[in-house]
């Protein structure tokens, strides 16, 4: 990608700040079956936890307006200073309660930073190679959940540690602050209304609604699956922590290629039809992982077959892609 200056210092420090969000996201989910010993939660209680947790995205959603008027650069940096600060504190939690209440919020900090990071890469990249620039955040996101991967098994089973470790965004976020560039986008834009009506409007609302329905449908794949993926290799399939991080180290490498294809092919070809297709493989690859194994921790079915059934969801939200509109790198209405 030919970028500027001012680009690149934006991929830079804005990569930072996902780097960071990649690390405090993966570190709950890698630990999971040391927690759930050292609180002696049952699959029915981290099956709660998850659900608590996931709220942490809608809260996101109001607090990310503020980036219409604040500007993208002071809600980054804030951001990444918060869900530090709430992943430091994780390390104390006193029970399974405690600890769905401190991750809800750091859930909320991340999606938050998540997301105004994207919008910032994507007013900034070149209409051409935005999906080039997504892929580059996709790719250091990854690189942030592979940091803790590496870590683990060599703390293991103190899952406290990887949480205290994660206090260091704290570190980070003034030099966020100074150093990453507002958007030129956001400063030559005015705010006319709030953000929230606008999206109810025309055209935006087809494409909001669409969006989330298939978010919504993709959750009940995507949350059991990531969430119970340690568990079942630790409780079900009996691998070690320096099996199951190798595992993910695995395909870490495969998933290093598709977000490179992905980039590139999306911003030749459209987003809409590969991103229902590669949804859709995803979700069977999900499935098909699960039911392959012995599945003895679910009542009826099995947690792995039980899992399994979930990829027709996935297959689903993928399916809901399609009716959105392509944009082929054209500006979206103002």
């Amino acid at each position: 990608m030919g970028l500027d200056r001012l680009q690149r210092d934006t991929l830079v420090w804005a990569g930072l700040a996902v780097v960071l969000a990649g690390w405090d996201g993966s570190v709950l989910v890698l630990e999971l079956p040391a927690v759930a010993q050292s609180f002696g939660a049952r699959v029915a209680d981290i099956s709660n936890l998850g659900s608590i947790v996931i709220f942490g995205a809608v809260g996101a959603l109001p607090l990310a307006t503020l980036a219409d008027h604040f500007g993208r650069r002071r809600l980054i940096a804030v951001g990444v200073a918060l869900f530090s600060l709430v992943n430091f504190a994780t390390a104390f939690a006193p029970s399974l309660l405690a600890l769905a209440a401190v991750r809800l919020t750091a859930s909320c900090f991340e999606n938050l930073v998540l997301g105004v990071v994207t919008a910032l890469v994507v007013e900034e990249a070149p209409t051409a190679r935005r999906g080039q620039a997504v892929s580059a955040l996709a790719l250091l996101f990854g690189l942030g959940q592979g940091i803790p991967v590496l870590i683990y098994p060599l703390v293991a089973p103190n899952w406290r540690v990887l949480f205290l470790a994660g206090g260091i965004g704290v570190l980070a976020a003034p030099l966020i602050w100074r150093r990453l560039p507002e958007g030129r986008a956001w400063q030559r834009a005015h705010v006319s209304g709030s953000t929230m009506r606008l999206l109810a409007q025309s055209p935006w609302r087809r494409r909001v609604l669409i969006l989330a329905a298939s978010v919504m449908v993709g959750t009940v794949l995507g949350e059991p699956a990531g969430l119970f993926f340690t568990v079942y290799a630790s409780q079900t399939l009996h691998l070690s922590p320096f099996v199951i991080s190798a595992m993910i180290v695995a395909a870490a490498v495969c998933a290093l290629v598709g977000y490179v294809a992905g980039g590139y092919l999306s911003d030749r070809y459209g987003r809409r039809i590969l991103g229902a297709g590669l949804g859709a493989v995803t979700a069977v690859f999900t499935g098909g992982g699960f039911i392959s194994g012995a599945g003895a921790l679910s009542p009826v079915l099995g947690l792995g077959r039980s899992l399994a059934v979930l990829a027709a969801a996935g297959v689903l939200s993928a399916a809901l892609l399609l009716l959105l509109p392509e944009t082929r790198g054209r500006p979206l209405p103002d």
